[in-house]
């Protein structure tokens, strides 16, 4: 008989003991900051887990939060990575969190117009990305990407990059790489005909000066005509932002004339066509306006100094505008 009171007293508090872990389970962490995060480490078992998120200041006892994870099969599948908790998080959704790797994503905004240089010093010195390819020449970097191109130059994606923390730096290259393929696919396989540009890559050759030339998005088709009218008639370029990508390290904020009658293979005052490779990293809405140009007969352009350009179809009206927007007449 006291056995059997023994076994029920027992049965009772087991009972008690489980209906207040998933009573627990259900409520929020009485932290003591909005969020904290926490780092798991790849291979730990569920105890160093519940000690690390311990020590962290998760106010979750170790012993409840195994046992939950433990009685819910979760213990096998929880993943390493670093993970934020909030005042909304309860044990439950804790757990859930670490079941789906739901990591604390980092953010690197890679804005169009950037050069390739400037992108990889900001990967270089993004101190939550796994640094991988420090003394690793650009030839090699675009060899393992599997790149045909001699330069980096505008193969690359201008976008908002999000990843774990941990990550690798060769991990956003590759990301960012297939990322400017798709585009360039995309937007050349929907072109308009006849367009004087024979290849993609020439393309994307023409969209990184069309970057580098706009100042407001609404004048970006109309900066491509240009272009694309300058080419079908053979006429120089004649852009500046190409000219200054050929002076490099030179160039110190201003264009002198010795920079415009200086041959360089990116000179397009002193040569026809496009320079051998981009200037910049394109976005898509380049790619789409060199691709797909409005009808115009514009060949030049000039900016008012508000940040739009002024279009002209020929000398005489350029000239006007030059010498209203430029020089003050």
């Amino acid at each position: 008989m006291r056995l059997v009171r023994l076994t029920l007293y027992c049965l009772v508090l087991l009972i008690a003991g489980l209906a207040w872990l998933f009573w627990w389970a259900a409520q929020p962490l009485a932290l003591r900051a909005p969020s904290l995060e926490f780092t798991i480490a790849p291979g730990s078992s569920l105890r160093s887990i519940v000690h690390t998120i311990s020590d962290a200041g998760v106010p979750a006892p170790g012993a409840a939060l195994y046992l939950l994870a433990r009685l819910e099969g979760r213990s096998a599948r929880l993943q390493a990575g670093t993970y934020a908790v909030t005042t909304a998080t309860t044990p439950d959704s804790l757990l859930d969190k670490l079941e789906k790797g739901d990591v604390v994503l980092i953010e690197l905004v890679v804005p169009e117009g950037w050069t390739f240089h400037q992108l990889r010093a900001a990967i270089a010195a993004d101190k939550d990305l796994r640094q991988t390819l420090s003394g690793v020449s650009d030839a090699e970097l675009l060899k393992s990407l599997g790149a045909s191109e001699d330069s980096p130059e505008g193969l690359f994606s201008p976008d908002t990059y999000r990843f774990a923390r941990g990550a690798s730096d060769m991990e956003l290259y590759r990301r960012a790489y297939r990322e400017q393929q798709r585009r360039l696919a995309d937007a050349w396989a929907a072109r308009a005909p006849d367009l004087p540009l024979a290849s993609a890559y020439e393309a994307l050759i023409l969209a990184s000066i069309v970057e580098k030339e706009t100042g407001r998005a609404e004048d970006r088709p109309l900066v491509a005509a240009v272009f694309i009218n300058r080419l079908r008639l053979g006429i120089a370029l004649q852009t500046d932002p190409s000219v200054i990508y050929g002076v490099g390290a030179r160039y110190d904020g201003s264009l002198h004339k010795r920079d415009l009658t200086t041959d360089t293979p990116y000179n397009t005052y002193t040569r026809t066509g496009l320079p051998p490779t981009p200037i910049a990293l394109p976005g898509a809405a380049a790619l789409a306006a060199v691709l797909n140009p409005p009808d115009s007969q514009a060949l030049y352009f000039v900016a008012r100094g508000d940040g739009s350009s002024q279009f002209s179809d020929n000398l005489e009206d350029h000239n006007r505008a030059v010498a209203r927007y430029q020089k003050g007449h």
